[in-house]
């Protein structure tokens, strides 16, 4: 197209086309499209065909349309033509590229159609040429199989509509105003009408109602072609386009399509099944909620569709459900009574929710249907205190919060109304107003419940405007505040501090009795300002705070109100403030006062000869219990507590009729004690002998601990457990890290008695079924909330001796009897035991390995000593066994190479434990584990070629000659895991190759191939370079009769050709090493051969034999049964598995010329097709997958 605009041709674009120019950008729109115009004004058909291919290539079209066709061809035809031009081995076009360029273009293609009508609407759009052509044209791509063309044409159609709308709401302006004119001149007088300026009205009326008709045809053809067919289109950006521009319509010319029927599309569509074309629907249903004047036309449609906005507030896509609320907001304000209470309180509920978008959308619905209707007799109440209009609604937000039953949830309740209604929230002045004034009379008093909620919301508020950010379990984190928002968090933490520095020991003093309005208000000092102490002379209100708390810790027992006292004490005690010696004091007198009133009792609960009442144990339990709560975050080592609570304990364990309660507590606080211990030790500012001391204080209270684990009582167990774990992990070996060397005396690691007993507790205490867990708490009834809380602690026990096996603090192996339960408990720990195994993989995944094998071998066991040798291999508990197994191979993952040498060493175990124990049925019987060779044959495939030819021969090493003749179904076990030795070699093949080879390796053509090397063989003598990968305990894989090296695994060589080099022309990058260590065997350290050698020569020789053996068998077999039977299947089949996959290779290219083929093996194929065909059903993820369930998720 060549432009014959100037400004084209000084920015060097008079030969570029129209797609050109739009894709670049860098001309304004709006000189294109006048450019385009005076094109058509000098050749209407050229231009034309411009516009024509540009509507072509924007689909992404590589072909043009020629003017001859243009002149000959209908639309169908050219359309035809254009999709046997259209590239469809790429699915992208312009429309659906992504990146900043096409983005852009999109905006310019919609800008560009806008303005080409803007331009055209006075003149070329009505001359029954341009417009026709293009919307024939539009309709016909829009109609097309081709994706592009029909998304690309609709987009295109929809804007052209929309440009349409504006020209048509400019006609009818003119139109108005034109008759506006008629009728005034026509009432003017006889004598001052004028006639000629009537006719020219007249005339210009009827030349506008022309326009309009024209118009109205126009949007008449594309809404009728192309919108009423694509709104409904497969493709889900197409009807998004749709429903989002006849929005725009409706908003725009709202007279002529704010109208049912306009609005039933958009009503049907809100069932769409993508979340994308619902949020168009809702988003343009916005436009029109919003304005108010269009409430009388919406009221059908209102009444029609309201129930299904309301069901979308619920919507699996967040955004919609979002949007969804907000438009019932929107309903909300045009009209108080369309909406019923049960749909209110069905957005009401989602205050709660811990998507924070819909929470906050939920929480401006609440605010605006509950708060902001204020009647004539609030306007003259006081701004503040109980009877101001704030007092009213927070006394609202009150009764919402109780109504709503989930009183847990007040954080989230203040964040989803703190955007909206954050100055009601902060009115903390109305809210102490509410709790220590009198009624006014007539006035109805808050009740106790009433009040515990509303300390809640306050404290909650509090919390929200000093840190600024969600409540746990809603936001992603913290954000970075605007220096606005941190100038209000501080104006807000020095109101908060001079109104509760006065208010919370009147507070306090007033609900000294109640637990859980204490346990919220002591919380309210940590957000404070406490220079404001001092600088505001409140010292006279501290004082009266710390009497209040000395109180509430004298007559309260409750473990939540002592923590809550002793948090408040731990942040007042900041040595930064002037404070600090007046809190400190307080603290000291307090605890002085405990920790002799705890001697005292101690002393007397003790008595020998005299049997301890039942006030005597509470006595001592509230006191132990208030010193327990302080210790947490006090450290009191100058009090020396160990003595007199080891001494608690050790009567304990010999009078056997200890309270449970004082048991549980002594040993958290001898637990905190010693912690506080090390926390002095670590930071090196102790005394020589307080290692000494801690080092023994720490064993003696660990074995007091282990003895406990055998107590009657479960809760005194669990207690020891877990402190026992906890004492375990923090002096493990890892207390020297980080440059603490010198702690290396404290180090203490479990012996076996210990491990047992931890392993045994764990058995006994935790894999039990939920029916058997009769340990409910206080004789509570087994209710669903009280086995989840049991469950919970159980989870909570699990995952402390899971800790032990991840920091190597226990032996690995002792995991195995973790492991053996992942199928059976899945539901309740699988997350945990599969976690637990993967981060043990990633400490030794050797020993991890022989850990999973072990556990499959105790499963074994188990089944064998309950169905005896005789079992059925297809019942449940070998089916469970094969399964978990499975289970097992699937958490090796996809990287075979970083596996290898522990899916060896899996082998190995396996098949030693298969051939341990003879058979019972003595000779020529299978041994009486080797069914267990069908279970280990689920991690074969795990194996690469090379190990499966080598655990092969380690197989055979066991084998006897009349084992391999064997068919019957006893012997199935070791038929089908030689079986899965000998298949798959392709894959893994070439899932070795593209791990370890280079991508550009050829494979030398026959002609070049050295007449010496007519078979790849290995080179003999070749030295390994070995790499140890065991302990020494397993440094090899057998130690039996054999003077042989133990078999294992190498790595393959790079393939460069089919036939390997002479060893002496190798060069060093074509050597291969391998993948393991074999050391010499102690008894011939002479012995330097390498295992691999031998294991050949040995196979090779014992096969030799065999098919001397079996070619001797046949011989007879065939002059026995005669050349006429056919019973071929009675011969026993023994393979050649020693056959060398170089063998075959070299059989599989002879005749074949590879002098110019490069072969490259992709990676990533195969094993994306292990994993379609080997999904992990069992993980979360999988088990949500839709293909999974065949089930629709809409």
């Amino acid at each position: 197209l060549n432009r014959s605009g100037s400004q084209s041709k000084q920015n060097g674009m008079e030969n570029m086309t129209l797609f050109e120019v739009v894709k670049m950008g860098k001309s304004a729109t709006q000189s294109v499209v006048d450019d385009w115009i005076e094109a058509y004004k000098h050749d209407r058909d050229v231009a034309l065909l411009d516009l024509i291919n540009f509507f072509i290539q924007c689909s992404g079209c590589k072909g043009a349309v020629s003017g001859e066709m243009f002149r000959h061809m209908q639309n169908s035809e050219i359309i035809r033509k254009m999709t046997e031009e259209f590239d469809e081995d790429s699915g992208d076009y312009p429309l659906t590229l992504s990146g900043p360029q096409w983005k852009k273009f999109r905006i310019s293609f919609c800008d560009f159609i806008a303005v080409l009508v803007r331009q055209c609407q006075y003149s070329i759009i009505y001359d029954e040429y341009m417009m026709d052509t293009v919307i024939s044209l539009l309709t016909g791509l829009s109609d097309s199989q081709v994706r592009a063309f029909r998304h690309t044409s609709t987009l295109a159609a929809m804007k052209l509509m929309t440009a349409l709308v504006n020209v048509a709401l400019n006609l009818s302006i003119n139109m108005d105003n034109t008759q506006r004119q008629y009728e005034a001149e026509r009432n003017k007088v006889i004598a001052k009408r004028a006639n000629d300026r009537l006719e020219l009205l007249l005339q210009k009326r009827k030349e506008l109602q022309e326009n309009q008709d024209e118009i109205e045809n126009m949007m008449n053809a594309i809404f009728k072609g192309v919108f009423v067919h694509r709104y409904r289109d497969a493709i889900a950006e197409i009807r998004a386009i749709c429903i989002e521009e006849i929005g725009v319509w409706m908003k725009l010319y709202s007279d002529a399509f704010l109208n049912d029927s306009y609005l039933k599309y958009v009503g049907w569509t809100m069932h769409d099944k993508q979340g994308e074309v619902r949020l168009k629907c809702l988003t343009a249903l916005q436009g029109l909620y919003y304005n108010r004047e269009l409430s009388p036309r919406l009221e059908l449609f209102t009444s029609r569709f309201k129930d299904r906005i309301v069901s979308m507030t619920l919507d699996k896509e967040y955004d919609v459900a979002v949007q969804a609320i907000k438009l019932l907001t929107l309903v909300l304000q045009s009209s108080d009574e369309v909406l019923t209470a049960e749909d209110c309180e069905s957005v009401y509920h989602l205050v709660y929710s811990a998507h924070r978008p819909i929470a906050v959308s939920a929480g401006e619905f609440l605010f605006k249907k509950l708060f902001s209707h204020r009647g004539p007799e609030e306007e003259g109440l006081p701004r503040r205190g109980r009877q101001s209009l704030n007092g009213s609604l927070i006394k609202t937000t009150v009764f919402f919060f109780l109504e709503s039953e989930l009183h847990e949830h007040g954080a989230y309740l203040v964040d989803s109304l703190w955007e909206c209604a954050s100055e009601l929230l902060k009115d903390w002045e109305s809210m102490i107003s509410l709790l220590l004034d009198e009624p006014m009379p007539g006035e109805e008093a808050l009740t106790d419940r009433q009040e515990t909620a509303l300390v809640e919301i306050m404290l909650c508020a509090v919390r929200q405007a000093c840190e600024c950010h969600p409540p746990v379990g809603r936001g992603t984190g913290k954000r970075v505040l605007t220096a606005k928002e941190k100038k209000t968090q501080l104006d807000d933490r020095t109101r908060i501090t001079e109104m509760f520095a006065v208010a919370l020991p009147l507070l306090l003093a007033k609900y000294c009795v109640d637990i859980d309005k204490v346990t919220n208000l002591l919380q309210i000092p940590k957000y404070f300002d406490l220079d404001i102490y001092t600088t505001g002379r409140l010292e006279k209100h501290l004082d009266a705070l710390l009497r209040q708390i000395w109180e509430v810790v004298d007559k309260h027992t409750d473990t939540e109100v002592l923590e809550a006292c002793s948090t408040t004490y731990h942040y007042l005690c900041n040595e930064e403030f002037t404070i600090f010696n007046r809190v400190d004091i307080a603290r000291s007198q307090l605890l002085d006062e405990l920790v002799d009133k705890f001697n005292r009792l101690l002393e007397d609960f003790l008595q020998e000869g005299e049997e301890p009442d039942d006030d005597d144990a509470y006595q001592v339990l509230s006191t132990l219990k208030k010193i327990s709560a302080f210790h947490n975050a006090h450290d009191l080592s100058k009090w020396d507590l160990f003595t007199s609570n080891y001494r608690l304990l050790n009567t304990g364990l010999q009078n056997g009729d200890m309270p449970e309660q004082i048991v549980i507590h002594a040993m958290q606080c001898t637990h905190y004690i010693i912690m506080w211990h090390l926390a002095k030790v670590s930071d090196g500012g102790s005394l020589k002998g307080d290692m000494v001391t801690l080092r023994k204080q720490m064993r003696a209270f660990s074995l007091m601990c282990q003895r406990y684990l055998n107590s009657i009582n479960t809760a005194v167990k669990e207690q020891a457990f877990t402190i026992l774990c906890d004492l375990l992990l923090i002096f493990s070996h890892q207390i020297m890290s980080s440059g603490r060397e010198q702690l290396e005396p404290l180090v203490y690691t479990p012996d076996a008695s210990l491990q047992a007993e931890l392993l045994n507790f764990i058995l006994d205490q935790v894999f039990i079924d939920q029916d058997d867990d009769n340990n409910s708490t206080d004789g509570q009834p087994d209710d669903e909330a009280s086995k989840i809380e049991a469950l919970h602690k159980r989870r909570n026990l699990l995952a402390a001796y899971c800790k032990l096996i991840i920091y190597n603090v226990v032996e690995i192996n002792t995991g195995a009897d973790i492991f053996k339960q992942y199928m059976r408990y899945y539901n309740d720990y699988g997350d945990i035991i599969k976690e637990t195994m993967s981060k043990t993989r990633q400490i030794d995944k050797i020993q991890c390995a022989k850990t999973l094998i072990l556990s499959l071998q105790k499963l074994f066991n188990e089944m064998l000593s309950e169905l005896g040798f005789n079992f059925d291999r297809s019942s449940s508990a070998f089916c469970g066994i094969k399964e978990l197994a499975r289970r097992f191979s699937l958490t090796f993952g996809l990287d075979q190479l970083k596996t290898r040498e522990a899916i060896a060493m899996l082998h190995k175990d396996g098949i030693e434990f298969a051939f341990k124990e003879p058979s019972p049925q003595g000779e020529g019987s299978p041994p009486l584990n080797l069914a267990f060779l069908d279970i280990l044959s689920e991690f074969s495939s795990k194996l690469i070629r090379q190990d499966k030819r080598t655990v092969h021969m380690y197989l055979e090493r066991f084998m006897t000659f009349q084992m391999a003749l064997q068919r019957e179904d006893c012997w199935l076990p070791l038929i089908s895991y030689r079986n899965s030795l000998q298949t798959g070699g392709d894959d893994d093949t070439m899932s070795v190759i593209s791990g370890i080879s280079s991508r550009g390796s050829t494979i030398r053509s026959k002609k070049s191939k050295p007449a010496a090397a007519s078979k790849r063989k290995l080179p003999e003598g070749e030295p390994f370079n070995n790499v140890s990968y065991c302990s020494s305990s397993d440094a090899v894989w057998m130690n039996r009769e054999q003077n042989v090296q133990t078999p294992v695994m190498i790595h393959s060589p790079h393939l460069t050709s089919t036939v390997l080099r002479d060893p002496k022309k190798m060069r060093p990058e074509d050597s291969f090493t391998a993948a393991y260590t074999m050391p010499a065997e102690q008894h011939q350290p002479v012995t330097q051969v390498t295992w691999m050698l031998t294991q050949r020569q040995q196979a090779e020789a014992r096969q030799q034999q065999e098919r001397v053996s079996m070619h001797y068998a046949k011989m007879r077999n065939h002059i026995r049964r005669g050349s006429g039977l056919m019973e071929d299947d009675e011969e026993p089949i023994v393979e050649d598995v020693m056959m060398s996959s170089e063998d075959r290779l070299e059989d599989i290219n002879e005749g074949m010329d590879f002098d110019t083929m490069d072969i490259d093996l992709p990676a990533s194929k195969n094993r994306r097709e292990r994993t379609e065909l080997k999904p992990d059903y069992f993980d979360p993820s999988s088990i949500m997958d839709d293909s999974v369930l065949n089930v629709s998720m809409y």
